[in-house]
């Protein structure tokens, strides 16, 4: 069966989390995805841990499938030459260098592309190729900082937070992946490829979405709700008799059901609490009420009853109830594999559901230079020096 990106080859000089996320999924779609590292290997997440299993690093597993590896020393120039050579066959060309290294290397976009016209050629950085931050160095933690998305992130009593796991990262390898597919679409009608410019920066701000059109709107300088909802109420974190649930109460229609459910029908007559917009405005008023009530039964009986009436809620699960819920396991979101030295290991699935091209897994995360005979063999080198 022909696989969504098949006879798509990337050349993957990125490391750590938003590039090899990006690389990962359009190897998970088919795209042939060559890994180049320093040799001894130089993704810095092969060892971020523990955990490791056998020496290989758990965070290293979690975005480098479905790639060969290589090794290229690029301080040297037969390096640069080995680079060169490997363009000239490949249709994307993915790093994630501090701006201005590609340029001190001789393997910028104006360089590559008079090598190959057809190239698609995507820059990921901390802020950007343009602007005055150019030169920094940009860590998702850093980021979630600028960018805001931690100044709207917990609540009085914890101060600012930030996400739990490397969200601009995410956002950026998604968009990165986004922009390269767009990008051979259109090389498609054109015939030439062209360059994207991605940055951490951007794509914190982006994720900003209705918080940022809030303010934007209002100019009110958005603080903490902590697990409230800025724009809607109910929506947010409740005690219960045995722990906490997330009751997210969308909707007029929805408020009705939900205060009948909790035997408070009279609070959807209220002119106070009829609509949205008059809920957020007395939100005080109205919480407190509710919480009462739910602070009578457990979360089972809630969730029961509101899943009942269509009544969006859920638990909130700790890791190991996650893959353990029957839910993940049909949708085949934890995987199994073999692994050349760590052996048998669980790996996240794919969100990727596709009817005609499914998602297969070709090859575990590679071993540092894994694929050197194989891929140099092919360029006509005898070995990577």
């Amino acid at each position: 069966m022909t696989e969504t990106l098949s006879g798509i080859r990337v050349l993957d000089l990125t490391r750590v989390l938003a590039g090899p996320l990006c690389t990962m999924i359009l190897g998970d779609l088919g795209a042939e995805v060559i890994k180049v590292e320093a040799p001894g290997g130089s993704d810095d997440t092969r060892n971020w841990g523990p955990p490791f299993k056998n020496g290989v690093s758990a965070y290293y597993l979690c975005a480098n499938r479905n790639k060969k590896s290589i090794t290229v020393d690029l301080k040297y120039e037969q390096g640069k030459e080995i680079i060169k050579t490997l363009v000239k066959e490949c249709d994307v060309v993915i790093h994630n260098f501090k701006t201005g290294t590609m340029e001190r290397l001789g393997l910028d976009y104006e360089i590559l592309v008079k090598i190959n016209p057809k190239i698609v050629y995507c820059s990921i950085t901390g802020f950007g190729e343009t602007g005055p931050y150019k030169d920094l160095a940009g860590y998702d933690y850093i980021i979630q900082a600028m960018s805001g998305l931690m100044s709207i992130t917990g609540d009085e009593g914890s101060g600012p937070q930030k996400v739990g796991v490397a969200i601009t990262d995410i956002l950026t390898g998604l968009y990165a992946c986004i922009g390269i597919q767009a990008a051979l679409l259109e090389r498609n009608q054109s015939g030439t490829g062209q360059k994207l410019d991605l940055s951490l920066f951007d794509a914190g701000v982006s994720a900003l979405v209705n918080i940022a059109s809030n303010y934007l709107m209002s100019e009110k300088i958005p603080g903490l709700i902590g697990n409230s909802h800025a724009n809607i109420v109910p929506y947010q974190t409740f005690d219960t008799s045995n722990g906490k649930m997330v009751i997210a109460v969308g909707n007029d229609r929805q408020f009705k059901k939900f205060v009948d459910i909790l035997g408070l029908e009279y609070l959807s007559e209220s002119p106070r609490f009829q609509t949205n917009a008059k809920r957020v405005e007395h939100r005080q008023e109205l919480i407190p009420i509710l919480q009462k009530i739910l602070l009578s039964k457990p979360t089972e009986y809630w969730q029961e009853h509101c899943q009942q009436h269509g009544i969006p809620c859920g638990p909130i699960n700790t890791i190991d109830k996650v893959f353990n819920d029957p839910q993940v396991r049909a949708r085949e979101m934890m995987i199994e594999t073999k692994h050349p030295q760590a052996g048998d290991i669980k790996l996240v699935g794919s969100p990727l559901k596709l009817s005609k091209t499914p998602i297969k897994i070709k090859y575990p995360p590679p071993l540092v230079g894994e694929h050197n005979d194989e891929i140099f063999k092919d360029l006509g080198y005898s070995q990577n020096k």
